[in-house]
């Protein structure tokens, strides 16, 4: 299963329910012939792992993707309110 291993658990997590998401969770680690705490274990990795790659990976139709390389391939511009915000210190390089 995504996200799991088969080295030695070490960390304890604890989750609040409701009564009908219990039973939903029982029910359905009992489908898959599994206990419950690999079932939640195994279905919130595999969450977190389309949730990351969301933020990894992205997909672009073709007329997408030429606008997207055309941008990229643009030379950078000047932008001055950038480069002024970049040079002043920060709140935690300021000294009294």
């Amino acid at each position: 299963m995504p996200g799991t291993r088969t080295t030695t658990r070490s960390r304890r997590l604890n989750v609040w329910t409701t009564a009908r998401q219990a039973k939903l969770i029982r029910l359905g680690a009992e489908l898959r012939g599994t206990n419950v705490s690999s079932f939640i274990v195994e279905s919130a990795c595999m969450e977190a792992e389309h949730a990351l790659a969301d933020k990894r990976a992205f997909t672009l139709g073709a007329k997408d993707r030429q606008r997207f390389m055309r941008a990229l391939d643009r030379p950078a511009r000047e932008k001055p309110a950038l480069r002024s915000l970049l040079e002043r210190p920060s709140i935690l390089e300021e000294r009294e």
